[in-house]
């Protein structure tokens, strides 16, 4: 959903804004109210040259002060073959027409995988549109994780909350398309010091996330708990964080022992969400080098959520592709110190598949999805520009004579961050399917 845990966001208005000090809710599950006002009136405001000058060294400003590093000489990738898509529509200068057509198109191929690496996929009960999607493009995923349960305390009481959001009919669904795995997101809202410094609360939460594995014969689950306890204030506090990263090696531990209810071949898996550093002084609250290798040999694998970069103060692009690039190099050591960068693998690197539209009179703004993206195509038709820095799609319109800049994923900024997780040896975290377009997937 630290820049953002992925579960309150649009729906406190993602999930969770929920602590890393820079993540804004607004960002993080643009589900809801996220609709452009449709009032009438509403005009496309003609950009001359040099206010679009003056915006950009704005967005460079306010965006880009924060970057985490310098980027590092290295070899990409060589270009995908992209079966239906032969033709130049993953380009810089893509005019809004060709978006709406081009998506709108949607005859590729569906059971090609491009992206040779894992593919988490997330997908909000808020949301219905992911659960279609993840129907429509099973084989595109390796990983799927609805965000259902969440895990909590009342006085000596651990309790697993979030069995009514389950569809089994769904879940069955998408096992007849592939051999995609399934696992729920669980959130630790228990509070640290009932869970943490009981053991035998260790033990109880342990045994309710595997019983329920075992009964809705799920494949592992995804557990997110660093954002909440950076919010309390746990990981200040050198013996509270100690026995947060013993909890979860212990959780990891009790899921590899039992195979999975599908695919006996295989063990639960256990992944765990984590933020990118806030700079290269690492904070208590940072997840850092020395916590992901401790971690490494009891987790299956770690969802960075490289996005929620930029908020209404500060308006910019989703995640630019040299921070995401920084990001990784300071979590994997960088220089390679202990071993920390042959972990790559294990890291699913976080694209945001919602933008941002920001209203630079107001400092205000609000998640985009993909719906209402084209919304904004269809009614202003706007010039879009590519910002190299970045390497991201944005565009410019007037409503009420308040000025909007609008930042939203573009098959050629995803495929420019599809190319960064190759070149690390990386898989990838969608968050999430729901709020992409669908032509995005043939990238997949």
């Amino acid at each position: 959903m630290g820049r953002g845990s992925h579960s309150m966001g649009v729906r406190r208005l993602h999930r969770q804004t929920e602590v890393e000090p820079s993540r804004r809710k607004v960002s993080d599950e643009p589900s809801h109210g996220n609709r452009t006002n449709e009032a009438y009136g509403h005009r496309c405001f003609p950009i001359s040259p040099s206010a679009l000058f003056f915006f950009l060294l704005f967005l460079l400003a306010s965006s880009f002060a924060v970057y985490l590093g310098n980027r590092s000489p290295r070899r990409l990738p060589t270009s995908y073959s992209l079966s239906i898509y032969e033709g130049d529509i993953i380009k810089s200068d893509v005019g809004y027409r060709e978006i709406l057509n081009e998506n709108a198109k949607i005859i590729f191929d569906r059971s090609i995988r491009h992206f040779p690496n894992p593919v988490l996929a997330y997908i909000t009960p808020w949301n219905s549109r992911g659960f279609e999607v993840a129907k429509e493009f099973t084989s595109k995923f390796t990983h799927i994780s609805p965000v259902w349960y969440e895990l909590k305390s009342h006085g000596k009481k651990v309790f697993l909350d979030g069995r009514g959001n389950v569809d089994k009919g769904w879940i069955s669904d998408i096992r007849k398309n592939g051999n995609v795995l399934v696992l729920p997101r669980v959130v630790i809202e228990a509070f640290p010091a009932d869970l943490l410094l009981k053991k035998k609360q260790w033990s109880k939460a342990c045994d309710i996330i595997l019983k329920e594995c075992k009964e809705m014969e799920y494949d592992g689950i995804v557990l997110e708990s660093w954002s909440r306890w950076a919010q309390y204030g746990v990981l200040q506090d050198p013996e509270m964080r100690k026995m947060g990263l013993k909890f979860i090696k212990r959780l990891g531990h009790v899921m590899r022992s039992v195979n999975s209810a599908k695919n006996d071949s295989l063990h639960l898996e256990l992944i765990y969400v984590i933020s990118p550093p806030h700079s290269q002084n690492f904070a208590d609250y940072d997840f850092g080098p020395q916590d992901l290798q401790e971690l490494s040999d009891s987790v299956d694998g770690f969802s960075l959520m490289t996005y929620a970069f930029s908020g209404p103060q500060n308006p910019g692009p989703n995640a630019p592709l040299s921070w995401i690039h920084s990001s990784m190099q300071l979590l994997l050591g960088g220089n390679n110190v202990g071993g920390v960068l042959s972990h790559a693998h294990m890291i699913f690197l976080g694209i945001n598949l919602y933008g941002n539209d920001f209203s630079l009179s107001e400092g205000s703004g609000e998640a985009i999805t993909g719906r209402d993206y084209l919304s904004l195509l269809e009614k202003y038709r706007p010039v879009l520009h590519w910002d190299e820095k970045s390497a991201e799609h944005y565009f410019i319109y007037s409503q009420d004579n308040l000025h909007h800049a609008v930042f939203y994923p573009s098959l050629k900024s995803i495929r420019m961050r599809l190319d960064e997780a190759r070149a690390w040896g990386a898989g990838l975290s969608l968050w999430e399917i729901g709020q992409g377009l669908d032509y995005f997937y043939e990238l997949l």
